[in-house]
């Protein structure tokens, strides 16, 4: 059954004392993905691997993201992420694939979901704070909300995973002068278990005190392989956000 993190990361964040927080902000985030390699095979140790970037056809979708930011202190921030994120795909496989004891027979019509929401909550410390290069670090609390599902027209079936990953933040911003700069900022981890990094590389344009507007590539890239899943995914994100501050 799925739940809704979103619900209890709000709980989480009404608990500040709202008083401390110098400064309330929103990131809006939309453009358009592609899928890199996205490799799957369900169970992990039985089922057959399969890909929906290659064997598959994955359409290019639209998406967006939205961030909102409490900064207090000068340099701390805590945020709060909401990143839905849908990709469609359809074909046949040239053999027959064996997806949540199902199999769906080779030269059939199939449709595939690959769904990986995600919500995080975020605290970092932009600790260094030069002239023209700012630099933080942090720690992210991440909910996943993913499945993956296969469909053609006598039967479909899907696997929900819905999880907690703790991952490192940061944040790079190089002044070039008043109005562009440059921003490198993510969330990534490495671990025995599986890797996932969220990462963009932007151009931003310094609009007013209040508005910053960035035009740039992320990238989404990660997964996790034991007997329950294999799943290892690399989406392309054309991205263009705004920041506004209050």
């Amino acid at each position: 059954m799925r739940i809704n993190p979103f619900i209890n990361m709000l709980v989480v964040v009404a608990l500040f004392p709202i008083g401390i927080f110098a400064q309330l902000g929103v990131d809006i985030e939309s453009g358009l993905i592609s899928s890199g390699y996205n490799d799957a095979r369900i169970p992990g140790d039985t089922g057959t691997l399969f890909s929906f970037s290659e064997e598959l056809e994955s359409d290019n979708e639209f998406y967006y993201r939205v961030r909102l930011n409490y900064r207090f202190g000068g340099k701390h921030t805590v945020s709060l992420l909401i990143a839905p994120l849908t990709i469609h795909a359809r074909g046949f496989f040239d053999k027959d694939v064996i997806f949540q004891e199902l199999t769906f027979p080779a030269d059939t019509d199939v449709d595939g979901t690959y769904i990986f929401n995600s919500y995080r909550l975020t605290y970092r410390n932009d600790f260094y704070q030069g002239e023209r290069l700012e630099f933080g670090l942090g720690l992210t609390a991440k909910i996943r909300d993913a499945e993956i599902g296969l469909k053609n027209a006598y039967q479909e079936t899907s696997k929900v995973n819905v999880g907690f990953v703790p991952i490192i933040n940061f944040r790079a911003f190089y002044k070039m002068n008043e109005h562009f700069g440059f921003l490198l900022e993510g969330d990534a981890l490495a671990a025995p278990q599986g890797r996932a990094e969220d990462v963009l590389a932007a151009l931003t344009y310094r609009v007013s005190d209040k508005a910053l507007v960035k035009f740039g590539y992320r990238i989404l890239e990660g997964g996790a392989g034991n007997d329950e899943v294999y799943t290892f995914s690399l989406i392309n994100y054309l991205a263009f956000a705004v920041s506004l501050q209050f």
